[in-house]
């Protein structure tokens, strides 16, 4: 009994430092790409904010996943994401990638490949949030779904949209990987609040879309962000409180 006890407790440490060993090799290139000259003063200047290494941690990220980012914006994690993957793994992305696109252009940044080019981003008359219309992202068996800051923008219909092709995208097991900007639970809507979205309401959407809840992190937790302001606002930006969640698609 006692044999087989340690023997248990040794399967259980080979495989914890093998899980260590394979974000090792990730964190090295997270940490290479995050010293690279392509990013501005700008973007390095929210690094102690963002916290790309130790979220991407939680995340579970692997160098040689297939993985694409949903809304990257301006690049912030872009430039981040696509560096870490392009040796072994893929690295997509779509939903309002023209800001990116100057990217491809840049040495060690050919191999990102847009997707879903199709899909419409749109306000509706009189509406403040968008919509989503597309049928699929244009790729399969995705190892990881990402999405920064975004989930807001939409109003539930296109949330939903977002989350289905992010679940059909994914392979069984894969992860869906959220952060966004923390607003009260079940407030609602005004105008202090439009950039913020309600945790346990994406909680219930994502679950409904066939995920399964895994975690979540403190990462970006602030106690000094009282809910009332809207992000932009100088006491707020830069320090909001944003939920950090992960999902995955049962296998």
């Amino acid at each position: 009994m006692v044999k087989k006890f340690l023997s248990i407790l040794l399967l259980a440490a080979s495989a914890s430092s093998i899980a260590a060993d394979s974000f090792d090799a990730t964190a090295e290139k997270i940490k290479s790409a995050l010293k690279a000259e392509i990013r501005t003063e700008v973007e390095t200047d929210r690094d102690s904010n963002r916290k790309a290494l130790q979220t991407l941690d939680f995340f579970e990220l692997r160098d040689d996943m297939k993985i694409i980012e949903l809304i990257p914006g301006g690049g912030w994690y872009t430039k981040i994401l696509a560096p870490v993957v392009s040796a072994k793994g893929e690295y997509y992305a779509a939903l309002g990638t023209g800001r990116i696109e100057n990217l491809l252009k840049e040495p060690g940044f050919e191999k990102i490949k847009i997707v879903a080019e199709n899909a419409k981003l749109y306000r509706k008359d009189g509406e403040r949030f968008y919509s989503l219309e597309a049928d699929t992202l244009g790729v399969k068996n995705l190892d990881m779904v990402l999405t920064f800051r975004n989930y807001h923008n939409f109003g539930e219909e296109g949330r939903r949209n977002m989350n289905k092709l992010a679940f059909e995208s994914l392979k069984p097991g894969g992860v869906y990987a959220l952060v966004d900007h923390t607003s009260r639970h079940m407030e609602e809507q005004n105008p202090a609040n439009r950039r913020r979205i309600d945790p346990v309401l994406a909680i219930k959407e994502i679950q409904e879309a066939g995920f399964e809840f895994v975690d979540y992190s403190d990462l970006h937790y602030r106690a000094d962000d009282e809910l009332r302001y809207e992000v932009g606002v100088k006491s707020v930006s830069g320090n909001s409180d944003r939920w950090t969640i992960k999902f995955r698609k049962p296998n």
